[in-house]
């Protein structure tokens, strides 16, 4: 599950969407319909954040990502590509009437404590 942070005129929201990597790009791949109220506020504010984790049961098997990133409507090829890897995913989202966003990732830290507690790996992109 991904979490999707935004922020409208100094007022955070955020809401959990399924999702699907496409490594090619760095960038999440969600359906939202665009009257929703994180989509609305990212037409105003592009920047968003949020939290990609496993439910681990133990403190010792947590581990998950932060990110930041540009919320894009991927059109074009990469729309295309982006609806492959969804569908792949989550063959059942080929009837949802929906539209497809992409974050593109600028920033990940990922948190993995079975490497130890506290483990952490930081990417900026250039």
């Amino acid at each position: 599950m991904l979490t999707i942070a935004t922020s409208f005129e100094e007022e955070p929201y955020c809401a959990s969407c399924f999702y699907a990597f496409l490594p090619e790009e760095n960038s999440f791949i969600f359906t939202s319909d665009k009257d929703t109220r994180h989509i609305r506020d990212a037409s105003h504010n592009i920047f968003v954040a949020g939290t990609v984790y496993t439910d681990a049961q133990t403190f010792g098997n947590m581990e998950g990502l932060q990110y930041q990133g540009i919320l894009i409507e991927p059109t074009g090829e990469l729309y295309q590509r982006a609806r492959k890897a969804y569908v792949d995913r989550f063959p059942n989202s080929v009837i949802m009437n929906t539209t497809l966003w992409a974050v593109e990732l600028t920033f990940l830290k990922m948190t993995n404590n079975k490497f130890g507690v506290g483990n952490k790996i930081i990417w900026k992109k250039l």
